[in-house]
């Protein structure tokens, strides 16, 4: 059996496990670099409608062909990691939800894209393929996951904000009420200063009051008592 032969029999054998066949004849593509060993992947879910096979349910991950899946396994995140401080690597997309990320990556001298999910930027899947479509695919399917593994990590780090402002809020309520409970205490502290100051004076009044009285009393008992020697003195002298 010769290897065209081969390969026509594993992509029946995938579309027979997926329950995707729909026709007598799985469509077969092989580039000019099939001859060198590197093999051009053939999807799981060849269809006439390419629109069709691109797209998936909202909510539902791509289901990996056999070769993607090897490939999970078999060193695509190490491969990558040695090519991506390299020049021939570029960056074609990259979307971020948290420390979550995507990415889509091309090697031009092989014409092969890599599509790696990564968290904090050290790389947790990569899918190696020739197939621009199908690299999209994955791609956006990444995306997604990236955006339902950041959920509860965003929703962690908006709860981590609202705890921290509440507890800024309280210490600064709590300091408000320090304060106001100092000045509370000096107020009412002043106020019985002011009150005692006040009951002495009120006090100093009433004696004063009393010893005015008693000071008028004299006053008018020696103006009388004058008066009375004034008259005895007066009383012994001729009259006018």
């Amino acid at each position: 059996m010769d290897q065209k032969s081969k390969i026509r029999q594993i992509v029946l054998s995938v579309l027979i496990a997926t329950g995707g066949m729909q026709a007598a004849h799985a469509q077969e593509a092989v580039s000019d670099s099939a001859a060198s060993g590197v093999a051009v992947e053939t999807t799981a879910a060849a269809q006439p409608d390419t629109s069709a096979a691109s797209s998936a349910a909202p909510g539902q991950t791509i289901a990996l062909t056999p070769d993607e899946a090897k490939q999970s396994a078999t060193g695509n995140v190490a491969e990558l990691q040695q090519m991506i401080h390299g020049p021939d690597l570029t960056e074609m997309r990259t979307t971020y939800n948290g420390s979550y990320g995507a990415s889509l990556l091309f090697y031009g001298k092989e014409m092969t894209y890599y599509v790696a999910l990564f968290q904090q930027k050290n790389f947790w899947r990569v899918i190696k393929t020739q197939d621009d479509q199908r690299a999209e695919m994955i791609y956006k399917d990444f995306v997604r996951q990236t955006a339902q593994l950041s959920d509860v990590e965003i929703r962690r780090t908006r709860l981590e904000a609202q705890k921290a402002l509440t507890e800024r809020l309280i210490a600064l309520s709590q300091d408000r009420a320090n304060r106001l409970q100092a000045d509370l205490m000096i107020a009412r502290q002043q106020q019985a200063i002011v009150s005692d100051q006040q009951q002495q004076n009120r006090a100093e009044a009433t004696a004063l009051q009393q010893q005015k009285t008693q000071a008028q009393a004299q006053l008018r008992d020696a103006q009388r008592q004058v008066r009375d020697l004034q008259r005895q003195l007066d009383s012994g002298l001729p009259i006018r």
